[in-house]
């Protein structure tokens, strides 16, 4: 399968995936082709879609992932025990339109 994208070193690029439509198999090979692609980051999903980031997703992409990407977890992080098991797991960036809530919490 050949490079649909490849990123420039003066860009920050980031791969969003949507994982909630995936196999495990597809998000493994999304996996080797965001790697080869020397993007900055991969991300779990758009928000458009069904589905928000998981921790299988997130350690997923910690184990297939090389050590040049970074996983942003978009979605579904609705506490602060969330976002800290997120970042434990792999997780560099978090997306999440509840952090005025979760920074209310602590």
């Amino acid at each position: 399968m050949p490079l649909l994208f490849m990123a420039k070193e003066d860009h920050v690029m980031k791969v969003i995936i949507e994982c909630c439509l995936l196999t495990e198999e597809e998000k493994i090979k999304m996996c080797e082709i965001v790697t080869q692609s020397k993007a900055d980051y991969i991300k779990t999903s758009t928000g458009f879609s069904t589905g928000s980031a998981t921790f299988e997703d997130i350690e997923l992409f910690a184990k297939h992932c090389g050590p040049n990407i970074k996983i942003k977890a978009s979605g579904g992080i609705a506490s602060i025990e969330d976002a800290e098991k997120f970042i434990e797991l792999g997780g560099h960036r978090l997306g999440t339109g509840r952090l005025v809530k979760i920074a209310k919490s602590m």
